[in-house]
Parts: structure tokens; C-alpha cells; sequence
């Protein structure tokens, strides 16, 4: 049987994978055949493979506004445990208090706020269409709901035994987690705001940080 060291010491070269993985993708979007192919001449990395899935797919709305309601889903999942440890803090008067997953998870998604907003100031990619509203094309890479949904669902399943005491429901709980993550990974590829490789890029930043975060409950667990 594992011990909990060796355990963790997969879990963060997992994580070192995944992030190196990352870094590979953005070199490759930035300098290997790159070509203006999207919207307003805007000039996209590994544009045959990304041309040609996009217009295999095409545009879809219903997969479009399917995951958009899985983004809110994810957003009310940060705001239930945000509401967790802000009556915990005020009830105990002290942050020392606080659940300790729960502020694992708050600094989880504070670091995937942080990712976002790098991204949208360092463009990496440009999407395949102009939204409606928009007045010019926007950043794509990575995708921000993928990460977003995919980070929030995937740390989710690790926490929920703690909030949730029957088994059963804990098991339809993770289903559903996996479900959601699946259809938003394909239901982003699908509905056309976005490149494979944007795609891509959320998927290996998520696996990375969901790895990271694994590492720091796998901690909390064993110091209790």
C-alpha cells in the first residue's frame, strides 16, 4: 500500500506535467503554424487543427447556453462555501477557525481569478467569432469557463464527504461533478466560441491546480 508521501509526490509531478504541458501548448499556439484565420485577420497558432475543427463543429447555441449554466453553477458553488466560511469567521471570531478546506478552496479560486485576468491582459489567442455585444474579437486561450467549471467541480468531489455524511448521496453528488465537467469540456469544443487548443489549455491548467489542491487536502486530512 501507497504512504501518504508517496502519494503526494505523484500528485505534485502530476501537477508539474500538467502545468509543463501548458507552457508546451502556448509555445506551440504562439509560433507553430501560425495564420490569420480568425476574425478580423487575428493571427491563430496551430490554425489547421484548430481551423478544422471549428468549422467541423461550427456554432452551436444550445451547447453554448448549456454551459453557461453550468458557469453559474460553478459560481454558486464558490458562493455557498464563501457563505460557509464567512458564518464560521464570524462565529468564531477568528480565521484560525475556519475550515481549512475551505480556505484551501478559497485560495484555489483565488488563483484561478488571478489566472483569468493574466490571460485577458496577455493574449494568447483570439476566439473564432465576435460574441453579440462585443465590439471587437476577445481573448480565448485558455478557455476561462472551461478552467473555471472543470477547477471548481473537479476540487468539489474532494470536499464534499465533509459537508454531505450519506455515502449514496456523495456518490450521485461526484456523478453529477463528472457529468458537468464532461459536458462543459465538449459542449465548449462543440458550440464554437472557442479553438481546440483554448480547449486544451483549460484542461491542463485545471487537472494542475485540481492536482495541487488534491496535494493540500491530502495534508489537512492527515494532520487531523
Amino acid at each position: 500500500m501507497e504512504t501518504n508521501d508517496n502519494v503526494e509526490k505523484k500528485g505534485n509531478m502530476f501537477a508539474r506535467i500538467m502545468f509543463g504541458a501548458f507552457l508546451v501548448l502556448i509555445f506551440l499556439v504562439k509560433r507553430v503554424d501560425v495564420a490569420a484565420i480568425g476574425p478580423e485577420d487575428t493571427s491563430i497558432g496551430l490554425s489547421h487543427i484548430n481551423g478544422f475543427i471549428h468549422e467541423f463543429f461550427g456554432i452551436n447555441m444550445v451547447w453554448y447556453k448549456l454551459t453557461e449554466l453550468f458557469g453559474v453553477l460553478a459560481i454558486l458553488v464558490v458562493a455557498v462555501f464563501a457563505c460557509l466560511g464567512m458564518i464560521q469567521l464570524i462565529k468564531e471570531k477568528s480565521i484560525a477557525k475556519v475550515d481549512r478546506e475551505i480556505l484551501c478552496l478559497g485560495g484555489l479560486y483565488a488563483v484561478v481569478l488571478v489566472t483569468y485576468a493574466f490571460f485577458e491582459k496577455v493574449i494568447v489567442n483570439y476566439r473564432p467569432i465576435i460574441e453579440e455585444g462585443a465590439e471587437h474579437v476577445e481573448a480565448s486561450f485558455p478557455s476561462s469557463h472551461t478552467m473555471l467549471i472543470v477547477t471548481i467541480f473537479g476540487t468539489l468531489m474532494y470536499v464534499l464527504p465533509k459537508y454531505l455524511k450519506n455515502e449514496k448521496t456523495v456518490k450521485v453528488c461526484k456523478i453529477v461533478c463528472l457529468v458537468i465537467i464532461a459536458l462543459t469540456v465538449i459542449g465548449r469544443l462543440v458550440c464554437g466560441v472557442h479553438w481546440f487548443t483554448d480547449i486544451l489549455g483549460g484542461c491542463l491548467i485545471s487537472l494542475c491546480y485540481i492536482s495541487l489542491f488534491a496535494e493540500a487536502f491530502g495534508k489537512i486530512v492527515e494532520n487531523k
